[in-house]
């Protein structure tokens, strides 16, 4: 199983979300494209979060040093992110692969982060209340529903609002929550774990 991870936007809990299912299944992970950060990298982050030792953490193709948009992060690198030198990791095991912000971030002047997602993968979309969210979200599924991905499944994070997110699944409804990140005080492997334990019998 390839589970490609995503957000409606920056900051919505998509590390917190890839830890929880690389736990879950314990599964590898790989962050294509990390843009700033670089010593405390959302490889780190996940690595620190959980328990097992099976996953194996696959290096980034492309580690740039500042916190924007990869393209522009990479233009002050003095490089160009180029989509065929970016090789998914061949592994035996299931992948958790992290998007960067959302689907429409563009990595160079024509391609984006969906790119970096195939056919048969599992879209996660994490979809956090604040407001414009919901015509994120909505966004956010037309466009892969239009680009032909099947298997989509939401994450909800942060406080529940269910006017926000009711609107969401009743427009639609084949588009099933996988579960829900509630607002923790802090996020440690205990925690991260129990949500692993979780979210395993709905991935499976």
């Amino acid at each position: 199983m390839q589970l490609f991870v995503t957000g409606i936007g920056t900051d919505v809990g998509k590390t917190v979300v890839a830890a929880i299912l690389t736990e879950a299944l314990h599964a590898d992970y790989w962050k294509p494209v990390q843009a700033g950060d670089l010593e405390n990298s959302d490889t780190h982050k996940v690595r620190r979060l959980i328990s097992n030792d099976k996953t194996v953490f696959h290096p980034s193709a492309y580690a740039l040093q500042t916190p924007m948009s990869p393209h522009a992060a990479a233009a002050i690198d003095g490089v160009e992110i180029e989509l065929d030198k970016i090789k998914r990791p061949k592994t035996d095991n299931h992948l958790v692969i992290e998007g960067a912000g959302g689907l429409l971030v563009p990595l160079n002047d024509k391609d984006t982060v969906l790119d970096l997602a195939q056919p048969n993968d599992h879209i996660i979309m994490v979809s956090r209340h604040y407001l414009g969210s919901i015509n994120h979200s909505l966004l956010s599924i037309a466009l892969l529903k239009a680009r032909g991905f099947e298997k989509v499944s939401i994450v909800f994070s942060g406080d529940e609002h269910p006017t926000t997110e009711n609107i969401i699944t009743t427009m639609y409804p084949d588009v099933p929550v996988l579960g829900r990140i509630e607002q923790e005080p802090y996020f440690d492997k205990n925690v991260v774990k129990a949500y692993a334990d979780d979210f395993k019998s709905k991935l499976l």
